[in-house]
C-alpha cells in the first residue's frame, strides 16, 4: 500500500495505523515520490492526499489512471478538500473512496479494507 502526504504528522499517523492493521506501507512526501513508488511497486492501494508539491493528489490518481500497469490500483483520496465540488472532483477523476479530514484512523483503516475486499461502498450522491 502506498500513503502519499505532504504533512509529516498526518503522514505518520496513517502510516503507523495502517501498518498497526497489518499493511505494508510505503510512504511518500510528495506527488512525484508518490508516483514514482507506484510505478516501482505497483501497490494494490494508494492513499492521496490531494494537496501536495510537485504533483498534487489528483493529477498523481490521473498518471496511475493512464497508466496500463496501473489502472487496477484502487485510490482513496484523504484531504480537506471537503466541498461537494471537491468530492465529485476527487470521484470524476477516478477515485475510489474519499475521505476527508479531519477523519478517523479507524474509519480510514475500515475504508482502505472495503477497498482491497472489492467491497467498495457506492458513491456518495452529491
Amino acid at each position: 500500500m502506498l500513503v502519499a502526504d505532504d504533512d509529516d504528522d498526518i503522514l505518520l499517523l496513517v502510516t503507523t495505523r495502517l501498518r498497526r492493521d497489518g499493511f505494508e506501507v510505503l510512504a511518500a512526501r510528495n506527488g512525484e515520490e508518490a508516483l514514482a513508488l507506484a510505478v516501482e511497486h505497483q501497490p494494490a492501494i494508494a492513499v492521496l492526499d490531494v494537496g501536495m508539491p510537485a504533483l498534487d493528489g489528483l493529477e498523481v490518481l490521473a498518471r496511475i489512471r493512464a497508466d496500463s500497469n496501473l489502472q487496477g490500483m484502487r485510490v482513496l483520496l484523504l484531504t480537506a478538500k471537503a466541498q461537494e465540488s471537491d468530492v465529485r472532483r476527487g470521484y470524476d477523476a477516478g477515485a475510489d473512496a474519499y475521505v476527508r479530514k479531519p477523519f478517523s484512523p479507524a474509519e480510514l483503516s475500515t475504508r482502505v479494507r472495503e477497498l482491497l475486499d472489492g467491497d467498495v461502498p457506492a458513491q456518495p450522491a452529491l
